[in-house]
């Protein structure tokens, strides 16, 4: 697993609940040092055994934390270049939806080696589409989730999504677009540079 995954799961940890959570989930899982190194290759069972004790360290499902870590990558004033990469993807909802197919391969252009799910987009009718999400860390779809239920609201969508299980270690998000216009959302600028923006 990519470092910038594992140091994104710390990042969460710490700005989330304080660099004190993210110490004690380390002394859990016995990893030997307290920060990862973006630049260094760690197993996808590191990774995992991570996560499951980031789950029990914050008392709540592992899906859940998962989702969370999505949701945190793409709202916390930390990660705005993230957020604006994403945004890139159209000017609603459904142009960023449709924008997802082409997303890893980006992805892996800018970080050749980084571990991002292939996602297949299918569309089921007006307004209602499935996001397969291809992973070889399972729940990985968890974090996709979390990640359009913080865009959803970033260009003011109402949309309502669910997960299951799909084949293998995917998951499959289902996703109704209600009302694209629902709320202002938040302000985007192409031009500007700012922190968050």
């Amino acid at each position: 697993m990519h470092g910038l995954v594992n140091r994104a799961i710390q990042g969460f940890v710490e700005d989330t609940y304080g660099r004190e959570r993210w110490l004690e989930v380390t002394r859990r899982v016995a990893l030997g040092f307290t920060d990862f190194d973006t630049m260094i290759d760690y197993s996808t069972e590191q990774t995992e055994t991570l996560l499951d004790a980031i789950s029990i360290a914050l008392d709540k499902p592992k899906e859940a934390a998962l989702e969370d870590i999505g949701t945190y990558l793409v709202t916390h004033p930390n990660l705005g270049p993230l957020r604006r990469l994403l945004r890139f993807g159209g000017e609603t909802f459904l142009d960023f939806l449709l924008s997802l197919d082409d997303l890893p391969g980006r992805a892996r252009m800018a970080v050749p080696d980084l571990d991002v799910p292939d996602l297949q987009l299918k569309a089921l009718g007006p307004r209602r589409y499935s996001l397969v999400c291809d992973s070889p860390l399972k729940g990985y779809g968890y974090v996709v989730l979390g990640l359009l239920r913080g865009m959803a609201d970033d260009y003011g969508a109402l949309v309502l999504m669910d997960i299951r299980s799909g084949q293998g270690k995917s998951e499959v998000i289902d996703i109704v677009l209600v009302d694209l216009e629902f709320s202002e959302g938040r302000s985007f600028d192409l031009a500007r540079t700012e922190k968050g923006a």
